[in-house]
């Protein structure tokens, strides 16, 4: 197991190679929770994610052994980029294998940092299998995302920095995929202030470390789902179960949705871009999830930005929706002249903003002599919409809405 003199050691290592990131007094947050919230701002760390710490360390401890014949990684994001800069730096060779489903911009990400990619296998577990055989046939070395001791060092780095600007934290919220963020952090809290409580966060659609954490020894899930990319791993980690289980409080899950509007927090009220990993520690402490005594001080992991922006509008739209903002209707009208200004002159007293329309007159399931308008409402509130709703129905719109 890694010491705090690892640790200590890796933090050297990473001087004027990484950023000291923002460790942050959140007010909104602390307001809506009742605690003192910090935010470790991982998401504005070079390459976008603290993966970057462990990754650098591992390989500037192999060049200090002379080991640099080149370096493999199998990541679809942060760890692939981590390890990507660290090889370039030190002038040696990086592959990174990545499913074939990585999405374009990942690839080139990495390919911009010097590193071949590898395309290999429909999912990371096939890719992490390709790429162990691979370091092995070509005398390379691995360098695992997780399960690695001077990884685990790298990463425990940012507990070191959070605690010199706030060392009196009562507790820290981190996410948990594999535990190497975790572990790390857990061992450096334990180290210096070992009354703190330490509290991981997974999410629901990759519970295996949750699950190993409560039974107390490795259970592997089938499938993981999650909008949590960067959490989402399906096999538990005999070596970083056995830190958690020795450093840890307790562990808890977050399901899509609370990810979800944590991100949507996170941008729009923190003004901060944070990827579904990233975000679960929010989550968790805006559903009420943590269960700490109120005006206790917390530090909340950011531990990456990386988000996908397909993704990230999705997450928006959605969140619209949920808090009101946006209603989607499909209205029926008389197929006449003057019926779709009469229905767009009852919204715009209802003072709702058309965002977008279309016009249906062919629909098998519509009466001859009718139509269907789908709109889109950007619209103020609960209230306002249950306006629009009752406005509609007092002047003959029949209308379904859409969720």
């Amino acid at each position: 197991m890694p010491n705090l003199n690892d640790i200590k050691n890796a933090k050297k290592r990473l001087e004027g190679i990484i950023s000291n990131t923002p460790f942050a007094y959140a007010p909104i947050l602390s307001e809506i929770s009742g605690y003192n919230v910090y935010l470790k701002k991982e998401n504005l760390q070079r390459t976008g994610s603290f993966k970057i710490r462990g990754a650098f360390n591992k390989i500037a401890i192999l060049v200090e052994e002379g080991k640099t014949n080149g370096v493999v990684a199998a990541s679809a994001g942060n760890h692939a980029q981590g390890v990507a800069y660290a090889a370039k730096h030190f002038g040696i060779s990086g592959t990174i294998v990545m499913p074939e489903s990585t999405p374009l911009t990942k690839v080139v990400g990495v390919k911009e940092l010097g590193s071949e990619v590898i395309l290999h296998g429909s999912n990371y577990d096939e890719a992490y299998e390709f790429a162990i055989s691979y370091a092995k046939e070509n005398n390379k070395d691995f360098v695992h995302p997780f399960a690695d001791k001077e990884v685990i060092a790298g990463q425990g780095t940012i507990m070191i920095e959070m605690l010199q600007e706030q060392p009196d934290l009562d507790a820290t919220v981190i996410p948990v995929g594999g535990g190497g963020l975790i572990s790390g952090c857990a061992i450096a809290a334990r180290a210096i202030r070992p009354q703190m409580q330490i509290i991981g966060i997974a999410a629901e659609g990759a519970p295996a470390m949750k699950q190993s954490f409560d039974a107390k020894k490795p259970i592997d899930t089938t499938s993981v789902r999650t909008i949590a990319d960067g959490i989402a791993v399906r096999d538990t980690s005999p070596v970083t179960l056995e830190y958690i289980l020795k450093n840890v409080n307790r562990m808890d899950l977050v399901c899509e949705d609370e990810i979800a509007n944590a991100i949507l927090f996170l941008l729009e009220r923190q003004k901060l871009m944070v990827e579904g990993a990233g975000a679960v520690g929010v989550a968790a402490l805006m559903h009420g999830h943590l269960n700490l005594p109120k005006g206790s001080k917390i530090g909340i992991i950011l531990s990456g930005g990386n988000i996908d922006v397909t993704m990230l509008s999705l997450i928006i739209e959605k969140g619209l929706m949920k808090s009101y903002r946006k209603m989607k209707l499909i209205v029926t009208l008389i197929d006449k002249p003057g019926a779709l200004k009469r229905f767009s002159e009852l919204i715009e007293k209802c003072n709702a903003n058309i965002v977008q329309i279309g016009y249906d007159r062919t629909s098998t399931d519509l009466k001859f002599g009718d139509a269907h308008v789908s709109v889109a409402l950007e619209t103020k509130g609960k209230e306002h919409q249950e306006h629009i709703r009752s406005v509609l129905k007092e002047n003959g719109f029949p209308y379904i809405e859409q969720h």
